[in-house]
Parts: C-alpha cells; sequence; structure tokens
C-alpha cells in the first residue's frame, strides 16, 4: 500500500493484494488516524469494489476488509523498510542454484500437482497446470543468471526473494509495459524490447541489491538501477526485510530453464 498527496487536501495511490499487479486507489479518506479506501477488483470474485478499513494503533495500522464470500478479515499493516545498503558491496563465487540433473534443492509451493516439475534432457521443465517451484536457499543481495525458453503464448516469472517478479512472456514486438518481459510485474517498464521469439533461447542477467534492480535481457539493459516499491502479487510474503529464495513461477505457462545461477553478496 502506497499513499501520497497528490494536491494539499487529495490523495493518491496504489496497492497490490495477494494476486494481481499494483492497482490504482479509487478512494481513499483518512482524517485522525482512520483510513479508509476502494480498490477495483482484479481476479477477484468481489462484485463490488474492495473495501478496506483501519486505524493507527502505535507504529501499524490495523483494520478489516470483507471477501467476496461475505466474511469479515483482519489484517495489519507495517512501513515497508528502505532496505538501503553499502556502497562497498563485495560478491561471493557464482553458484549453480540447479544442478542440471534433478530437482534437489528446490520444493514445490504446494501438493497440489506433483510431478508438474521435472528434468528432461537436462532441462528443467514445467508442465502445465502446475505450481510454483521454490528454491529451498534463501538470499539477500545477489546477482542472478537464468536461461530459459517457452512456446509460443507462454507466460512464466522469476520471483526475486520471492517478492518481486521479473516477467517472463512471449511479447516479442509488443509495445513496451511494466506487465512484459523485462519488466518488474506492474511497476517497472523496461526500456525496450529485447525479447526473442518463442522457441528460441533467452537469458537474463538480473542484480538485486537491497530493493534496487538491474535487468539485462539477451544482453541489453532495459531496467537500470531502478527502485522496486514493494511485492508482486502471488509473492510468498511480504517480509521485505528478510531473505527470501527465488521462485520459478509455474502455475501459468510451459517453460524450460537450462542454466539458473546465482552470485551472493558477501
Amino acid at each position: 500500500l502506497e499513499i501520497q498527496l497528490r494536491t494539499e487536501w487529495q490523495l493518491m495511490g496504489k496497492f497490490v493484494g495477494q494476486f494481481g499487479s499494483a492497482r490504482h486507489i479509487t478512494a481513499i479518506d483518512y482524517a485522525d488516524g482512520s483510513l479508509e479506501f476502494r480498490i477495483p477488483v482484479q481476479y477477484e470474485q468481489n462484485p463490488d469494489d474492495l473495501h478496506f478499513v483501519g486505524k493507527l494503533s502505535g507504529d501499524r495500522l490495523e483494520g478489516t476488509t470483507v471477501e467476496s464470500n461475505g466474511k469479515t478479515l483482519t489484517w495489519s499493516a507495517v512501513r515497508a523498510p528502505s532496505l538501503e545498503r553499502q556502497d562497498d558491496l563485495q560478491w561471493g563465487e557464482p553458484q549453480a542454484l540447479w544442478n542440471g540433473r534433478d530437482l534437489d534443492g528446490w520444493r514445490p509451493r504446494s501438493d497440489a500437482l506433483p510431478g508438474c516439475w521435472s528434468v528432461v534432457d537436462n532441462l528443467l521443465v514445467v508442465t502445465p497446470p502446475c505450481v510454483d517451484l521454490i528454491s529451498e536457499r534463501s538470499f539477500d543481495d545477489f546477482r542472478l543468471q537464468v536461461e530459459f525458453k517457452y512456446p509460443e503464448g507462454s507466460n512464466s516469472g522469476l520471483y526475486l526473494r520471492g517478492r518481486y517478479e521479473v516477467q517472463i512472456q512471449d511479447d516479442i514486438g509488443k509495445a513496451l509495459d511494466p506487465l512484459r518481459t523485462g519488466g518488474v510485474y506492474g511497476y517497472l517498464t523496461p526500456t525496450a524490447n529485447a525479447a526473442r521469439a518463442a522457441d528460441e533461447w533467452q537469458e537474463y542477467d538480473i542484480t538485486l541489491i537491497g530493493r534496487r534492480i538491474t535487468v539485462v535481457l539477451n544482453g541489453k539493459t532495459v531496467v537500470r538501477d531502478r527502485e522496486v516499491p514493494g511485492i508482486t502479487g502471488g509473492a510468498l510474503n511480504s517480509d521485505e526485510g528478510s531473505p527470501g529464495p527465488l521462485m520459478l513461477q509455474g502455475d501459468h505457462g510451459p517453460i524450460s530453464f537450462r542454466k539458473i545461477t546465482l552470485t551472493p553478496a558477501q
């Protein structure tokens, strides 16, 4: 949740929920420590806008919202960490996160669809319908190199620390958009469309330091040292101040990986 002054008397903001992208808030009211806001429905089953009410309680917000089934949910919110880093960051040795043989070091997000991730001809492959795949190791700051290939029309993504999605999608020749390949989903628009055609091998070289990210797609820098405002819908959690795993999105389209290498900061 991000709220800013638009004028001296008018507020504006964005919200990311359990899934979907960042949405503009349609109405905000704040006075005397009480907050109320509405956002448009995206993938939820609610018939009307989502409605949140809350109050300041010490250093956090606490309040309620209502699900599509009419059930009232309680929520709490804390201020997001800045994640500022020192300038003298040092790097360790590159580490292969996937061994090229099996799923050792990885686990599915749920047990709902066993066997939908597999190793075929030394490639890590997902066959939808499936679930996300999560590295058993967690990381703070890092450089990540990933080589991948997808068929025509497919859609996937890389969740850095399990929270920030760098989009993977069959987007060759399409207009630039933060929901398309090279972008940080819903937030950061790539400066160029560097995607190759479907069924061709492609490569991401991604650096994440704090909440600042640089994305190189197929040798072209498409996001340069930009700040990621917050988590992507579908994130494992919103605890941005802690290390997190790499998560490969598996609940959308088919995709194959042949290299996943991570260099951690020290």
